[in-house]
């Protein structure tokens, strides 16, 4: 695999050609993960002066972690540059910065306490949008300082308050995309709607319903729709194909499904039930109380 210097980050690191662009991939600016950059922009980027290297470079490392952290698509240019250092959502202070560990940490973790591992601290100032791991490590002993975060050698662990802080911080929870399918029943629909959703967002989710008919083609779901969430919650209630194809193509982009189906269609099924395992249900209120257990584990 070819192998090329980040920018961003100063890491070597493995690249894959995409058109005219580059995917970087797994660096210090998208561990796990990858960003892509216009090729051309690469030599200006380069020859850009010292001192503004050093202004702009470890902001753009962080700008690049923090959106692929939130499973989110990042593509530069040069051009690009300037106002990602010069946006408002770049934090300045180091109570800002502090708050983006804890917004990191809540990412990471179903709850207070749970121990999170960042190592070794000298890949991971961008966390913080630090320009140096000095200031990452002073921001760690202020927030420890706080009774914010519990730093334990590598691992770190929000407290009750550091939880609330940091979903104060971001705004709030931010939920995760669901997308739930099921076959085109306006009485079902309307009960899923008031009785379903409700739950599944309390458990973090944002759940959106897509209906399908009997006799309309899968080519009626949009597969980006699909794509974008990370549950699908597929009832085949109503035999829909639609419901059957969205599902599977879920399953091949590796998101989780859940099969449901009512059980008076249980022994209709086109497929067994031991090769899907669905929940098998009476009532939404029950359904609702069952994915509630099991999205909460």
């Amino acid at each position: 695999m070819i192998k090329k210097h980040c920018l961003f980050c100063d890491e070597i690191v493995s690249i894959e050609p995409e058109g005219d662009y580059d995917r970087y991939l797994g660096c210090s600016c998208s561990p796990g993960r990858f960003y892509t950059l216009l090729r051309d922009s690469y030599k200006p980027i380069n020859l850009l002066p010292h001192q503004q290297k050093r202004k702009m470079l470890h902001v753009v490392s962080a700008y690049i972690r923090e959106l692929t952290d939130c499973d989110e698509k990042v593509t530069i240019t040069a051009n690009d540059l300037e106002s990602i250092v010069n946006s408002p959502e770049i934090p300045v202070t180091i109570e800002d910065k502090g708050n983006r560990l804890l917004q990191y940490l809540h990412r990471h973790s179903k709850g207070p306490g749970e121990p999170i591992v960042i190592q070794p601290l000298s890949r991971n100032y961008n966390l913080t949008y630090s320009p140096s791991l000095q200031e990452l490590v002073y921001i760690i002993d202020k927030l420890s300082n706080e009774k914010l975060l519990v730093r334990e050698g590598v691992t770190y662990k929000l407290t009750d308050e550091g939880w609330r802080v940091a979903v104060a911080s971001a705004g709030g929870n931010k939920l995760k995309p669901c997308m739930i399918l099921m076959s085109d029943d306006e009485d079902l629909r309307m009960d899923w709607q008031e009785g379903l959703l409700p739950r599944i967002e309390q458990c973090g989710y944002l759940p959106r319903l897509l209906t399908q008919s009997k006799t309309h083609s899968h080519e009626d779901y949009s597969l980006e729709l699909i794509a974008d969430n990370k549950l699908i919650i597929a009832d085949l209630t109503g035999q829909s194909p639609g419901v059957y194809f969205a599902a599977g193509y879920a399953l091949g982009m590796n998101i989780p499904v859940i099969w449901t189906v009512n059980s008076s269609e249980a022994d209709k099924l086109v497929v067994q039930l031991q090769d899907i395992r669905p929940i098998v249900w009476d009532t939404v209120e029950e359904l609702a109380v069952i994915l509630q257990q099991k999205l909460s584990i």
